[in-house]
């Protein structure tokens, strides 16, 4: 990775130098090319000045000649010694920004680069972490899950016991409750069976069937026995209810 971004930035660096070599160059020819119009005017002789170059004098180290005297023994003026001296200082209030842009974008770039490069670890660690967990959550949710089915099991074995136990319930109070009910059913019958079917108070019924047919016009002669009859009734039928009990 350290190979990779020490690359970068050489191509990176070749690049603004290349960049930095033609805006100064275009500056260079700018001002050069006025200049040569200025002083290239024809002799009366109609040919053109001699270059320095060609006289084999100096350059200066920018690359650009300052104001010579011509082969007349004329001197620059002070007007191009001063503009020769303004392009000096641009040029390198020029150089100083395009280095400082250059650095500001280097700045920025490696600090994407380093943003993009910490994201992607993140990123790298948070799927190591997800993965490293996911074996631990997959058993939790096992333990989980038999823990589930288990008490599952547990409470249909309860509610399977506590069924059981109710039909067991229910049938022995139907079975109680048959059995006192056919008792009870028995009992009547014989009670049923044993009661006395003679007639209650015979004697007197018969005593007072004769007394009305002999007395059809007077029945108020019968009425002591009728009386007698009903107290003989009552009796029997007060007798009858003890005996039930």
């Amino acid at each position: 990775m350290l190979t990779w971004v020490h690359c970068f930035w050489c191509v990176y660096d070749l690049q603004e130098l290349k960049l930095s070599e033609d805006v100064v160059n275009r500056m260079k020819e700018s001002p050069q090319s006025k200049r040569d119009n200025q002083r290239s005017p024809h002799s009366s002789n109609g040919t053109a000045p001699s270059s320095p170059a060609a006289e084999g004098k100096p350059k200066s180290p920018t690359g650009i000649q300052p104001p010579m005297a011509s082969d007349s023994g004329q001197k620059s003026s002070a007007a191009e010694q001063e503009l020769y001296r303004r392009y000096e200082q641009e040029q390198a209030l020029v150089q100083e920004e395009l280095l400082r842009l250059a650095k500001r974008e280097r700045e920025a770039a490696s600090e994407a680069l380093n943003t993009a490069l910490q994201r992607e670890r993140n990123n790298t660690n948070e799927e190591r972490q997800r993965a490293a967990q996911l074996p631990a959550d997959l058993d939790a949710w096992a333990v989980e899950l038999q823990g589930r089915e288990a008490e599952l099991k547990r409470q249909e074995a309860f509610y399977k016991e506590q069924l059981a136990r109710i039909e067991r319930k229910n049938a022995e109070i139907y079975k109680l409750t048959s059995e006192q009910y056919q008792e009870a059913a028995a009992k009547a019958e014989e009670w049923i069976k044993r009661r006395n079917t003679d007639p209650v108070c015979a004697s007197l019924q018969s005593e007072i069937l004769k007394c009305y047919q002999e007395n059809k016009r007077e029945v108020l002669k019968c009425s002591e026995l009728a009386k007698e009859y009903q107290r003989c009734v009552s009796a029997a039928q007060k007798e009858l209810l003890v005996n039930s009990r």
